[in-house]
């Protein structure tokens, strides 16, 4: 049986930085990136609001989306977020429920 994951972009207030990454856990993942509980770039750059995410039955098929996201340009991973979440909200809200 495949494991499915997320692959999700993460900003900061400002917008001035976009994070992206994979996880099986996205509530779970989000939520560590909120408490700064990684050194890392999230925590450097504050970058604890959630603007994207995607679903994939397949954990691999996950991680070869964020490779393109993460090889593509600053402006395609805005327009990834804003046909999905043009006002840039935080998503999180809707997910930990």
């Amino acid at each position: 049986m495949y494991k499915g994951g997320y692959v999700y972009i993460m900003t900061n207030k400002n917008h001035t930085v976009l994070y992206t990454g994979v996880t099986e856990d996205i509530v779970r993942r989000v939520r560590e990136h909120k408490e700064h509980k990684f050194k890392g770039f999230t925590k450097k750059y504050n970058a604890v609001i959630l603007v994207y995410y995607q679903y994939y039955s397949i954990i691999q098929e996950a991680i070869e989306k964020e490779k393109l996201i993460k090889g593509g340009s600053r402006q395609r991973k805005i327009d990834l977020i804003e046909v999905m979440n043009p006002e840039w909200e935080d998503l999180y809200e809707k997910i930990a429920l």
